[in-house]
């Protein structure tokens, strides 16, 4: 666990974008650690196939809803699974220095992070079947 004096906090976070000639959605944080003079970026991308569908599939099996219904859970997923990926990167210590950080897929030479990924998922399902209940109504 990362000592409370080099926790970081997040400042900004924009998307989700649509990387070109890439199946991902991709958000853009900005972060701040108190020994830091500036923010600096971090890319989350969360790849569509591998980790938006699979991860809702398990939620909640056969999706269900409008095209803006589906549409609305995917954005509630996907954000949820980068900031995910960002406690589970800073976890690995991959945020601890002072650069812009690109954070691909937990997939291929990641792939050994999903299971981290998974982890939270399995303790955080209520909470996220909830807020798409919450938010869609389904």
């Amino acid at each position: 666990m990362p000592s409370t004096e080099n926790t970081f906090a997040i400042v900004d976070i924009n998307g989700p974008f649509r990387e070109p000639r890439e199946q991902v959605f991709s958000y853009d944080y900005s972060i701040q650690r108190s020994t830091w003079a500036t923010p600096h970026g971090v890319r989350v991308k969360v790849s569509i196939p591998d980790e938006l569908e699979v991860l809702k599939r398990r939620l909640f099996g056969m999706v269900v809803g409008s095209p803006g219904q589906q549409l609305l859970m995917s954005n509630i997923l996907s954000k949820t699974i980068a900031d995910w990926k960002m406690r589970v990167a800073d976890g690995e210590g991959m945020l601890t220095e002072r650069r812009d950080t690109m954070l691909a897929p937990f997939i291929g030479p990641l792939a050994h992070l999903f299971p981290k990924l998974e982890a939270l998922f399995e303790a955080d399902q209520p909470a996220i079947r909830e807020e798409v209940r919450r938010r869609l109504g389904i």
